[in-house]
């Protein structure tokens, strides 16, 4: 890992000019429209000055929320201590203004208690995140995804002791079904603790949550982040013209994209919705990311990097977010 140049950061005097902010729930917190995701390009691995600039910029342009978890790499844990040597170097200084979240679910360390739901997992995953940040608290912490073998309450029971103890101010779910997400909220309301967002996957592609999560959300009034807006680069121009070199897919990393994701039909239909955004002078991502918070119960997107510009395309995107009822239709056309 690269090591830290000595100068200090000071941010932008204009960053909450050009970012729009929307409630989450009926809560009283607002997200940026735009979060930024830890999960890629964060880690041991990824030249640290890169990541720091990326994170800069993110809060410059208004971004102020960011988003990763316990194994988020690689190596596993490695994007938090990222994440804690640029609060070190200058954005801590701003954490009033900052929402930062993590998660535990996923497999994380060996053993038993290395994965899960369990009250023994999710405390000893975020005291570790915790010391890796060098935080005292997390705004939101997440159970990263259902545990079938754990009783729900003994997770929401965490959750609501991870508040109580000081170590998050509020918690959300991700990957929940709309049952879950029922029997968690209201397990978390009995408790005192309301459940406060959701991080389900949400594209053009990937429309899962409209099929009954979405109307959960808005009965429950919890707020909605999405994750995998762009459909991990499908919803790009990248993949248009065929799997570049050096591409996530041509590296084969299954764990992420491979080269079976990018189907003919997929990228048949990027083409089209490519036509659809340039006449709406959009990059395809842009309109992937406009698209995805026409709904009000999205609360906010999140976004991944690998380079500065790239952030501020995204942002780019929150200039046009209106759709014609005649662009909606065509979007469906292409989509069926």
């Amino acid at each position: 890992m690269k090591s830290m140049s000595s100068h200090s950061y000071v941010a932008s005097a204009g960053r909450y000019e050009v970012m729009p902010y929307r409630r989450c729930g009926d809560s009283g917190v607002k997200l940026p429209l735009l979060s930024l995701g830890l999960w890629q390009n964060f880690g041991a691995v990824d030249a640290l000055e890169n990541s720091r600039a990326m994170i800069y910029r993110a809060f410059d342009l208004g971004i102020t929320h960011f988003d990763l978890a316990n194994n988020y790499g690689p190596p596993y844990g490695s994007a938090e201590s990222t994440f804690g040597a640029v609060l070190r170097h200058g954005l801590g200084s701003y954490r009033h203004e900052l929402i930062i979240s993590s998660k535990a679910g996923y497999d994380m360390w060996p053993g038993p208690y290395g994965s899960g739901g369990s009250r023994k997992y999710l405390l000893a995953s975020i005291d570790q995140s915790l010391k890796r940040t060098g935080l005292d608290y997390f705004d939101i912490f997440y159970s990263h995804c259902p545990d079938t073998e754990t009783p729900m309450g003994e997770t929401m029971a965490a959750l609501d002791h991870i508040v109580r103890s000081g170590r998050a101010l509020y918690v959300g779910i991700s990957s929940y079904s709309p049952s879950q997400t029922h029997t968690a909220a209201a397990l978390l309301r009995e408790l005192g603790t309301p459940c406060l967002v959701h991080q389900p996957r949400y594209n053009m592609f990937d429309r899962a949550i409209e099929a009954g999560l979405l109307a959960v959300l808005k009965q429950e009034q919890i707020g909605a982040i999405v994750f995998s807006p762009l459909a991990q680069g499908l919803l790009t121009n990248k993949y248009l013209q065929g799997i570049p070199a050096g591409s996530r897919a041509a590296r084969g990393e299954q764990i992420y994209l491979g080269e079976s994701d990018i189907s003919a039909d997929k990228v048949a239909k990027a083409r089209l919705l490519d036509v659809v955004a340039r006449e709406r002078g959009q990059t395809l991502a842009q309109l992937a990311l406009a698209w995805v918070l026409r709904d009000e119960a999205i609360s906010s997107a999140i976004v991944g990097a690998s380079r500065v510009q790239q952030i501020e395309d995204c942002v780019a995107a929150l200039e046009n977010l209106n759709f014609s009822a005649d662009e909606l239709q065509r979007i469906e056309a292409i989509l069926a």
